[in-house]
């Protein structure tokens, strides 16, 4: 029987890539000139530090574009509130990957809702789709395209 696997993953190797262009422009950035303006990953979180809300704002949207251009979705992206320490302010960004089972519940819920002619089944952060034919499943792909759901997914293991 046919059958994939819905995930939602990224590359963390091009993300430490990607963090590493942006402490390279931060360096050089006239606008950071004199500060103490850093970012730094680690596991799954990016912790931005500099002297003000404006400059934080500035590395986000650093953060985003290269990210974007290694592709990495900035939907994975869940942004922190800016807390002050003396004269720096820290905010923390967390990394989301996998699927947590209230969505892969809901996501379930979505497809048999949708009355297609495949199961869906929960395997941890991954949700694996079957099918009698190839095109029930690509149906299913098509329409969680067309949902929007708050994690950006990734249609892998496509077997027939």
């Amino acid at each position: 029987m046919p059958s994939f696997d819905i995930v939602s993953e990224f590359d963390m190797h091009e993300a430490h890539n990607a963090i590493d262009q942006v402490n390279k422009e931060i360096t050089t950035r006239f606008d950071f000139k004199g500060t103490e303006s850093s970012i730094e990953l680690t596991d799954n979180k990016l912790l931005m530090v500099s002297e003000s809300v404006f400059q934080l704002q500035q590395i986000f949207s650093i953060v985003c574009a290269k990210l974007s251009r290694r592709g990495i979705d900035i939907s994975c992206l869940e942004v922190g509130d800016a807390k002050g320490s003396g004269k720096l302010m820290r905010q923390e960004i967390t990394l989301k990957q996998g699927i947590d089972t209230v969505l892969a519940k809901k996501i379930v819920k979505l497809i048999k809702d949708k009355k297609l002619k495949v199961q869906a089944a929960i395997n941890g952060d991954k949700i694996r789709v079957t099918g009698k034919n190839r095109d029930d499943l690509q149906e299913t792909i098509k329409m969680l395209r067309a949902e929007s759901l708050e994690i950006p997914l990734q249609y892998e293991n496509f077997r027939d």
